[in-house]
């Protein structure tokens, strides 16, 4: 499985960004893809994820400023960011829960705890 993030950057609060995600190497009818942020030495946090079937996640912390969506044709996920406040600088990364159980509650508790992968990390910077 790969993972391939891009779209981190440096912006003023109240800016815009767009994080995208390319994945490759998976085969499944039920998986879940989104985003964690996570700084070093810091508990992972889970912003934002989307099923295969399309059912949003999101933290409480960015509901209503961001929006995630999948191009099925492109194997891409991606992350609009709006209103971004500097509380949201940390380093993105796309995962991936290749083994979600369909049959309990899920949020993105249940995302960051499931993720079976994630690519490498890109870095957003909120300046105040």
């Amino acid at each position: 499985v790969q993972l391939q993030a891009s779209g981190g950057g440096l912006v003023h609060a109240g800016g815009s960004l767009t994080l995208s995600c390319v994945g490759s190497g998976f085969n499944r009818p039920y998986y879940v893809i989104g985003w964690f942020r996570q700084a070093p030495g810091k508990e992972r946090e889970g912003v934002s994820a989307i099923s295969s079937n399309d059912n949003t996640y999101y933290s409480d912390s960015v509901k209503g400023r961001f929006t995630i969506s999948r191009d099925n044709a492109k194997n891409t996920v991606n992350l609009q960011m709006h209103n971004l406040k500097p509380e949201d600088t940390d380093i993105y990364y796309c995962a991936i829960d290749l083994n979600p159980d369909r049959f309990r509650p899920y949020g993105l508790g249940e995302f960051v705890y499931g993720v079976d992968w994630w690519g490498r990390g890109t870095l957003v910077t909120v300046s105040s």
